[in-house]
């Protein structure tokens, strides 16, 4: 929903877009994908890439590309960084992005990195975030100007609901369960997190649940 949203915004900021989906392991990367190409379709955007890292796999360490680290329920009031999270992911999709975005002459790369509503990630820090872009400038030709951007980085869950509705994003196409690809699961910390941010705007989801009434 958060990458869905931000590519809106980017349309709305009157910019041609160019959709980068990645395939790194995650539990549903089969209806993720599913998600991406759906979401292509109904913008018509014909620039788009897949790509597959399967490194994190490989490495482990995520309750999200490791079968053997146990998915737990969600528990959005948990301290610490959770097991859901797939080390330094967003350093290794953004080097990707960006390397797109340098071929393509592309000015920006936009991310849906939420901060303040999500799980703690720390590669979701707007610091992150930051850095990148000093990387980016660092490491790219010097006619190079690409900029990462995170427009809802400071959104809760709520705001970027509303700000989907307001520009007509497809949430109906999104899909942001870590476990189940028929139907989301309605209980891991992603689908706590959606269900809080809809019945907060207090706009039903889209999107089916198992075994649940929707908010």
């Amino acid at each position: 929903m958060d990458s869905c949203v931000s590519a809106a915004v980017a349309r709305s900021e009157g910019f041609e877009t160019a959709l980068l989906h990645f395939s790194y392991g995650q539990r549903t990367q089969h209806r993720e994908l599913q998600a991406f190409r759906e979401l292509a379709d109904f913008w018509n955007v014909q620039l788009r890439m897949e790509i597959e890292l399967p490194h994190f796999s490989r490495i482990g360490g995520s309750a999200l590309t490791d079968s053997r680290i146990e998915l737990p329920e969600g528990a959005l009031d948990r301290p610490g960084i959770p097991v859901s999270y797939v080390p330094f992911r967003n350093a290794n999709l953004l080097a990707a992005a960006t390397s797109w975005a340098e071929v393509l002459e592309a000015s920006r790369v936009y991310i849906g990195a939420v901060e303040e509503d999500s799980s703690g990630y720390p590669d979701c820090r707007e610091t992150f975030f930051q850095a990148f872009n000093r990387v980016v400038r660092e490491g790219t030709r010097p006619e190079t100007s690409i900029e990462i951007v995170t427009p809802l980085i400071h959104m809760t869950k709520k705001d970027i609901v509303l700000k989907g509705v307001e520009l007509r994003a497809p949430l109906h196409l999104t899909w942001s369960c870590y476990q189940g690809e028929q139907v989301a699961c309605g209980r891991c910390d992603s689908c706590l997190l959606r269900l809080r941010g809809f019945a907060a705007a207090g706009i039903e989801d889209p999107v089916p649940y198992a075994g649940q009434t929707q908010a």
